[in-house]
């Protein structure tokens, strides 16, 4: 790089100019050079939107919408276990005990097992249930869901029962009329 000085006549002022034409010939193309990476990395970076749309997911036979009362529960899990009806003194004191807990679940639950534990429950064997596993899970959902079971739970049933030898129709029962879609009708 040449640096000269000049003086100017007029102030007396000292001027100092650079002369370009002596710079290094790699310097000229590292400043261009320069310049085009910056220019070339400002790039606005392209922004993904992934949106989700928007689906209903429902349980089959899951239509049902109204939950039974207190007293529709207590006396149609008698019906579905015993075969007849409950009577009017049973009705009630399961009605108070139902009403004086606090968590649903589990005086539901509960209510269930004592109806198991009393004698006369009208389910079917553990033979029966063996003799025909699949009319008997047809079966088990027409009493206790109203309502026949689709393909996949008919699959998943039946093989559960077969591959287990533990199963009895007291814990197909017990598990059916504890799950949600048996508080529903």
């Amino acid at each position: 790089m040449k640096i000269t000085t000049k003086k100017l006549s007029r102030n007396s002022i000292n001027k100092t100019t650079v002369v370009w034409s002596h710079l290094m010939p790699g310097s000229f193309f590292l400043v261009i050079l320069t310049a085009l990476f910056f220019a070339g990395g400002c790039k606005k970076e392209t922004q993904y939107i992934y949106d989700v749309n928007p689906v209903t997911v429902e349980q089959e036979g899951g239509i049902k919408q109204h939950p039974k009362t207190t007293t529709e529960f207590i006396s149609i899990a008698y019906s579905d276990l015993f075969g007849s009806t409950i009577s009017n003194a049973d009705l009630q004191k399961l009605n108070v005990a139902y009403s004086a807990f606090g968590d649903r679940k589990l005086i539901e639950d509960m209510i269930i097992k004592n109806f198991f534990n009393n004698a006369g429950v009208a389910i079917p064997t553990k033979a029966q249930m063996q003799t025909d596993v699949s009319k008997f899970v047809t079966e088990t959902y027409k009493k206790l869901y109203n309502r026949l079971p689709d393909e996949y739970e008919q699959y998943y049933v039946t093989k559960v029962i077969n591959a287990d030898a533990t199963i009895t129709p007291v814990l197909v029962y017990y598990a059916m009329m504890t799950s949600n879609e048996y508080r529903y009708y």
